[in-house]
């Protein structure tokens, strides 16, 4: 059946979900800037504790970010205005930011 058959089936609007799509992709070019920041931070060791909490830091930022995108996006695929590929980057993002908190040097 299609959407003009379903009665009660309310018709997707193409502007709410470019504007859904579009605040998801801040959101992910906001976490991937703490992301990058975090993977970019290079330590001299581990005794150089400012730049590991700086690391850190920044992977939590971008980890916080991304678990609001990532709500955002279940709602935006649970609705039906997003397709499933819209969880791609956000596991992309989580993951490096989770691999980057776990493998930062411990002071």
């Amino acid at each position: 059946m299609t959407e003009q058959q379903v009665p009660g089936l309310a018709r997707r609007h193409p502007v709410a979900t470019a504007a859904w799509a579009a605040v998801l992709l801040g959101l992910h070019t906001v976490a991937g800037f703490f992301v990058l920041g975090a993977l970019l931070t290079e330590s001299e060791g581990p005794w150089d504790r400012t730049v590991t909490d700086t690391a850190r830091l920044m992977a939590g930022l971008g980890l916080v970010v991304e678990l609001l995108a990532l709500a955002g996006t279940v709602a935006g695929v649970t609705t039906g205005r997003l397709r499933r590929w819209w969880y791609a980057p956000a596991a992309a993002l989580i993951l490096t930011a989770l691999v980057r908190t776990a493998f930062a040097p411990r002071p």
